[in-house]
């Protein structure tokens, strides 16, 4: 299997993944409203928006799929797939706003006012459907993201990820079932000691968890949307074929943007030896490119620069 091929196959779990998360959601959001109505609970209330949250995430993650895949035009002509990148960022704040910020504020609500929760049978009932179903959406996204692991760890991987698919999905369905376990403490242990502020503290500690996650994921993406070179390894691998050139005396810079996760940008800043000639400069040139694409399918477009003369050896050349 090619690199091409990787990516392409990566790129279409982590579609599939978003699919599956926004399947899941929506039907256990519409489980946790219904108890959250029956028991009065906060805490599955706050699971409720929390899964809202996630259902309209997954939809704009699609969006920006799409959105990123539209060929250059005029007005963007090198693509655009920051789009994907900017949505991501959306889908950051919404969870810090809509579901950290509502989630806090219904715990806090709840502790002014504390209900006590009645018929804690059907949250159970609600929570263990919901991890099941959580569970086999986090299996999606995780067959996804392990394929861009490659041996490291999961923070690593997800500072070093250049696609934001591959991420979110796993940190949303985590943080999902993290505070699946939180509702399930609150609801239990209010009505264990018949102290309902157990509910509302555990809603404000989802609220906690999804401004964490959501800090994350806007770091991250804002790193991405910004403008970020491509991994270390690639940039000294793309240096070593330029002066494996016999016309290159050095590689002066060598510079990389991504433009999304598979399309990423390269200008080389290349020294030529002296009194190279114009067909082995072409050739050269022609060779090195040729090389790089090859080893490095993801850089989608390549520039070269020959390094600047100073005035004096200009001077030098002209009277030469």
């Amino acid at each position: 299997m090619t690199m091409a091929d990787e990516k392409e196959e990566t790129g279409g779990e982590s579609k599939t993944a978003i699919i599956a998360a926004i399947v899941g959601n929506l039907l256990i959001a519409v489980t946790k409203f219904i108890a959250a109505v029956l028991t009065g609970s906060s805490a599955m209330l706050s699971e409720g928006i929390h899964s809202v949250v996630d259902t309209g995430n997954g939809g704009l993650m699609l969006y920006g799929l799409r959105k990123s895949a539209k060929p250059p035009d005029k007005a963007h002509p090198f693509g655009h797939g920051r789009e994907l990148y900017f949505w991501s960022f959306v889908v950051a704040i919404s969870i810090f706003a809509v579901g950290g910020g509502v989630s806090i504020y219904e715990g806090v609500s709840h502790l002014r006012h504390p209900v006590e929760i009645e018929n804690p049978f059907w949250n159970y009932i609600v929570l263990g459907f919901s991890v099941v179903f959580e569970g086999i959406s986090w299996l999606f996204g995780w067959r996804a993201f392990r394929k861009t692991k490659k041996g490291r760890g999961v923070f690593e991987t997800i500072h070093v990820s250049k696609d934001p698919t591959s991420f979110t999905v796993v940190l949303e369905d985590s943080t999902a079932l993290v505070g699946l376990v939180i509702a399930f403490l609150g609801i239990f242990l209010g009505h264990e000691f018949n102290l309902p502020y157990f509910d509302g503290i555990a809603s404000i500690l989802i609220g906690i968890l999804l401004c964490f996650v959501a800090l994350l994921l806007g770091y991250e993406t804002k790193g991405l949307l910004i403008g970020e070179s491509v991994d270390v390894e690639v940039v000294e691998g793309v240096r070593k074929i330029a002066e494996a050139e016999s016309k290159v005396e050095k590689a002066v810079k060598v510079l990389t943007i991504h433009f999304g996760p598979n399309e990423v940008l390269l200008t080389l800043e290349l020294k030529f030896v002296k009194g190279i000639s114009a067909t082995d400069l072409r050739v050269t040139i022609r060779r090195i490119e040729l090389a790089v694409r090859e080893k490095y399918p993801e850089i989608t477009r390549v520039y070269f620069e020959a390094e600047s003369l100073s005035v004096q050896e200009i001077k030098e050349r002209a009277e030469a």
